[in-house]
């Protein structure tokens, strides 16, 4: 009787241990605020020993931050392209979807990432934060139609992105209440309203908006937060 045969041993390759090794940081980092995480804690998570982690990352766990940092901001990036086809409210509906499953996932790791104060940050650390930001806002460009917006929408735009950002925070320190779904409409709306306040005083602006309302749908975002301010809208015109 034969036993069954063992499996072979499979030794990895310089590019396929750093990236286990990236992996374990990164889900380490995006539960706990960095200065919680050890390189003892990274080397247990990949299940091999602190001086491998070292001759890997000889810069030790800062070296191992900015590496799992760049590597999120990769990702986070990626949850802001979105084909420029349809209605922009919908492609933005989307984009923030994949953003707060981002948030969600990487909820400790995100929070001390935007809050700022980690022993870990420096300037490249925080370049790296900027850089998803410009990214947001050039994305947030491409589905409201402009490539160089003036001050006013540019302004705008940047607003809109800190929102967001603080919209999150909010969000994971309330328990990740409301719903996502319902964050993710009320951020679409609060864009709406950005846009709609400044229209009023900004000719680029205005013409965003109207070139936003010929491709958006007679049930979307746009007439849905319609429905919802006219009676408001109405009442105050009483007292005008």
């Amino acid at each position: 009787m034969t036993s069954a045969a063992t499996p072979a041993y499979r030794r990895l390759s310089v590019e396929e241990r750093r990236e286990q090794l990236l992996d374990s940081a990164q889900e380490l980092f995006a539960h706990r605020p960095p200065e919680d995480v050890s390189l003892d804690d990274v080397a247990e998570a990949a299940g091999v020993s602190r001086p491998l982690v070292y001759r890997y990352f000889p810069g030790g766990k800062q070296q191992l931050y900015e590496a799992a940092l760049r590597s999120s901001a990769d990702a986070l990036n990626r949850c802001f392209t979105e084909p420029p086809a349809g209605a922009p409210t919908e492609r933005l509906g989307r984009v923030l979807d994949r953003y707060l499953a981002f948030v969600d996932g990487h909820d400790a790791g995100f929070s001390a990432l935007l809050r700022g104060g980690s022993v870990a940050e420096t300037s490249r650390t925080s370049a790296i934060v900027d850089e998803v930001r410009r990214t947001g806002a050039e994305q947030i460009q491409v589905h409201l139609g402009v490539e160089r917006p003036g001050l006013r929408l540019s302004l705008l735009v940047r607003t809109w992105i800190a929102a967001v950002e603080a919209a999150s925070l909010i969000w994971l320190d309330a328990g990740k209440q409301p719903p996502a779904e319902e964050l993710r409409d009320w951020l679409v709306d609060h864009l709406l309203a950005l846009l709609a306040a400044t229209a009023g005083d900004d000719e680029e602006t205005a013409g965003v908006v109207k070139r936003m309302l010929a491709q958006e749908s007679a049930d979307g975002a746009v007439a849905r937060l319609a429905r919802k301010v006219a009676p408001i809208v109405g009442e105050a015109a009483h007292l005008l």
